[in-house]
């Protein structure tokens, strides 16, 4: 079961990473458009829905709870665990590289935007004032399309790099849009499958176990649900595309620190437990450890990337002492 999730996001990452840089060379994007924005979108929607389903749709406060969690893991598991995935994959794939070939602007510009707006989207839940957590809510959104404007207007465009033909289109003449967007669709639909299908089997597998409920809620399900945004990122790491690889977690970083905390600020009391406290502060410690590297180094070295592992692992540590 847990074979058949993995071989169907594997399959869809696939689709989906040639399909959006199609798209992006068809639309004339920047290579930091289609990673941090089309590819961040794309891969965060399928896992954003769960806690958007349980905040919306859910009664009780005890879904919410849940929904504020699991919105706040998901940073925390990009910025630490997949952004390690992304160092591990370039030692792995390009030996011999002591850097990541990412560009520079790209990277700082995502991780400020996210230090900057995720720090917001915490601090809301210290404002007693229902009527401030609104303005922060609407902040966050307003912030999310500044970014966006921001972001096409930035880098080289596709339109200038060489593509491998499209798997739905393998003639010699340029890939129609109509085919495009069936590939992208189709990789999308079999990375949400594929996750919703890995994740079940993994909780189920864990529940025979008899695995801790806390263990299986911050540790294996949210490592589960971003294995699409890891996925991609090998695949454009071992293409020698790393600017795509990095803005494709840094752009969900981004996305998942402004417009789905701002649903949960709006619809819930956006009230923090300790461990999703914890988790923001890691997220937000990663981040800048990274920003302050690339800021003094002037660029992204491999070893750097053991700095989101190791905080990873320190909250694995925790989380285990307390069980």
């Amino acid at each position: 079961m847990l074979a058949g999730g993995l071989l169907a996001i594997l399959t869809g990452a696939k689709l989906f990473t040639n399909g959006v840089e199609w798209l992006g060379k068809r639309l004339n994007l920047s290579e930091g458009a289609v990673g941090s924005i089309l590819a961040a979108v794309g891969t965060a929607l399928p896992e954003t829905m769960v806690p958007l389903i349980a905040i919306l749709f859910a009664p009780t406060g005890n879904a919410h709870e849940v929904g504020i969690g699991a919105i706040l893991g998901a940073p925390f598991m990009l910025s630490t665990l997949a952004l390690g995935v992304v160092g591990v994959s370039k030692v792995v794939y390009c030996r011999g590289e002591e850097c990541i070939d990412v560009k520079r602007s790209i990277l700082l510009r995502d991780l400020k935007f996210f230090l900057v707006f995720y720090s917001l989207a915490v601090t809301a839940a210290f404002i007693p004032l229902h009527a401030l957590k609104v303005l922060v809510a609407l902040l966050l959104v307003a912030g999310y399309g500044y970014y966006v404007k921001k972001t096409l207007g930035d880098g080289d465009t596709l339109a200038e790099m060489d593509l491998p033909p499209l798997f739905l289109w393998r003639r010699d003449s340029q890939a129609p849009v109509p085919a495009i967007l069936a590939q992208v669709f189709l990789g999308l639909g079999l990375i949400a499958g594929g996750a919703d299908y890995f994740v079940s089997a993994l909780d189920a597998l864990a529940t025979g176990a008899m695995v801790p409920a806390l263990v299986l809620s911050l540790l294996i399900t949210p490592v589960a649900t971003e294995l699409p945004e890891k996925f991609n990122s090998v695949i454009w790491v071992k293409g020698g595309k790393d600017t795509l690889a990095v803005g494709n977690i840094t752009g969900a970083m981004v996305f998942q620190s402004t417009v789905i905390p701002a649903i949960g600020i709006l619809f819930t009391p956006w009230l923090l437990t300790f461990w999703a406290a914890l988790s923001a502060g890691l997220a937000l410690l990663s981040s800048f450890l990274i920003y302050l590297f690339v800021m003094r180094q002037k660029k992204l070295k491999t070893s750097v990337m053991i700095y989101p592992v190791a905080i990873y692992g320190l909250f694995l540590l925790m989380v285990i002492t307390m069980l």
